[in-house]
């Protein structure tokens, strides 16, 4: 006898699900206190992302206290560059920092050895799956290769990626380079997930934004319709979520040049545009985190504006970027409810 259906697996594959399903990006994170306590025992946030113990437990506890349908995968996009060596390290106070990495350590880039140092990874993908309830979705995820590229290029994170887009002026031949042996690396890693437990996967873009029309099509849009091609060549039944956060306008032809199964939308897409993406098909998004962090009618006029618009679609109810630390758990508990009190 079949199992419960897995909803956000659903819409994913073109149905409307009434009311939608719901998950939110970062939900493992600082805003949970069980999630400050398990941090505190694992040391490093690369200790917490490579010990599956650790990990298994954070991506659990917000399915635990809020029942999300989906689960997504506890690890962060630049694990892939740790897994090439780049002396990745995370800085308190400062966020992500590695080697920064120049037109001679491109050319030395070396595929061999990374699943292998992404094996505990992996290995929480196995137990999750395991572990989860059976209607639960499981998502995996890496970070696109524009997004990955920049973090290596400057070393770390800046507020309008001015180094990578100079660096990929001045060197455009070697950046493309760059680009497709990511894009190459992250879809094997996208593969493996699969193949270990996950029922779809995201790939974010977070950067995109920074990106003129011409360079989103070159560094955004090309990269990670690589991927998908990889990926629907090793698994054609691979469902891929494409979250190109900031891309206004250039995500009228996102979905048909990546051939993503759903777009996710950040919370400055327009509702209206929103409905218009939606008709080729599934989307995902899109309210302000600060709503979450307000709470009261802010939140409610959020969540009701975003449901009135694509509640009669395939959506998947999610924030437009990650949740923040300084959300309260039980405004998250109020979305959680009136998402799944809809009605239309």
């Amino acid at each position: 006898m079949p199992g419960p259906s897995r909803k956000i697996v659903d819409v994913l594959e073109g149905k409307t699900v009434t009311p939608p399903p719901i998950w939110l990006m970062r939900q493992a994170g600082r805003y949970l206190p069980e999630y400050r306590e398990t941090r505190a025992k694992a040391g490093s946030f690369l200790d917490l992302c490579y010990s599956p113990d650790y990990a298994v437990e954070v991506t659990l506890q917000p399915i635990r206290r809020y029942g999300f349908d989906a689960a997504i995968l506890f690890s962060d996009i630049l694990v892939i560059p740790d897994a090439l060596n780049r002396n990745v390290r995370f800085v308190q106070g400062e966020g992500p920092q590695m080697d920064p990495i120049d037109v001679a350590g491109i050319e030395k880039l070396d595929a061999e050895g990374v699943l292998s140092h992404l094996a505990p990874v992996l290995e929480t993908v196995r137990r999750l799956r395991c572990e989860l309830p059976e209607a639960t979705t499981l998502l995996g995820f890496c970070g696109a290769p524009w997004t990955v590229a920049t973090y290596m290029i400057a070393g770390h994170g800046t507020p309008d990626q001015a180094p990578a887009r100079l660096f990929a002026y001045r060197n455009p031949d070697v950046f493309l380079r760059l680009l497709d042996f990511l894009a190459d690396v992250s879809a094997e890693y996208l593969i493996a997930q699969i193949d270990a437990g996950a029922d779809a996967v995201q790939i974010f873009d977070s950067w995109a934004g920074v990106l003129g029309e011409r360079e989103f099509k070159a560094y955004a849009v090309r990269p990670v319709a690589r991927m998908i091609r990889t990926v629907r060549a090793a698994r054609p039944g691979a469902r891929i979520i494409a979250f190109a956060k900031g891309a206004g306008v250039n995500l009228r032809s996102y979905r048909q040049d990546t051939d993503a199964n759903a777009i996710g939308l950040d919370w400055s897409v327009p509702l209206s545009f929103a409905a218009e993406l939606q008709k080729d098909g599934p989307v995902q998004g899109n309210l302000d985190p600060m709503r979450v962090v307000a709470g009261g009618r802010a939140l409610e006029e959020g969540i009701d504006a975003i449901l009135q618009a694509l509640g009669n679609g395939p959506l998947i109810f999610n924030l437009g970027h990650g949740i923040t630390p300084e959300a309260d758990p039980a405004h998250v508990s109020d979305l959680v409810h009136r998402v799944r009190g809809y009605k239309p």
